[in-house]
């Protein structure tokens, strides 16, 4: 296992990094450190472990959202027509095509990307 040196609020940090997976940690890392900045500079909270507690329930906090709105989007929003009663899964009338798309845009509100 590669091991990569990182800066998180000013301190640097030592980690493991499976092959392949830099681009991903340093990422992480980045939002990780971004948190505890954002925290830190509100000037509310000084102790490093507490801004660490705080970035990362906000962090998950997040994550849980956007799972959330994935899973709102994956999930039917209604019953499959009675046989005969159209053509099937291509009609999508414009109510619900408007409320996948807001759901879409609450899924992309966070960073830009899905995932």
């Amino acid at each position: 296992m590669k091991q990569i040196e990182v800066q998180i609020m000013g301190q640097s940090y030592l980690l493991g990094c499976p092959e392949g997976g830099e681009p991903q940690l340093r990422e992480a890392v980045d939002r990780v450190d971004a948190a505890m900045c954002k925290i830190r500079d509100a000037g509310k909270v000084k102790a490093r472990d507490r801004i660490a507690v705080l970035a990362s329930l906000n962090l998950a906090f997040d994550l849980a959202q956007r799972e959330a709105s994935l899973a709102a989007v994956a999930a039917p929003a209604a019953p499959a027509p009675a046989p005969g009663a159209g053509s099937g899964t291509d009609d999508i009338d414009e109510a619900h095509a408007a409320q996948l798309i807001r759901r879409l845009d609450q899924a992309l509100a966070g960073d830009g990307h899905l995932l």
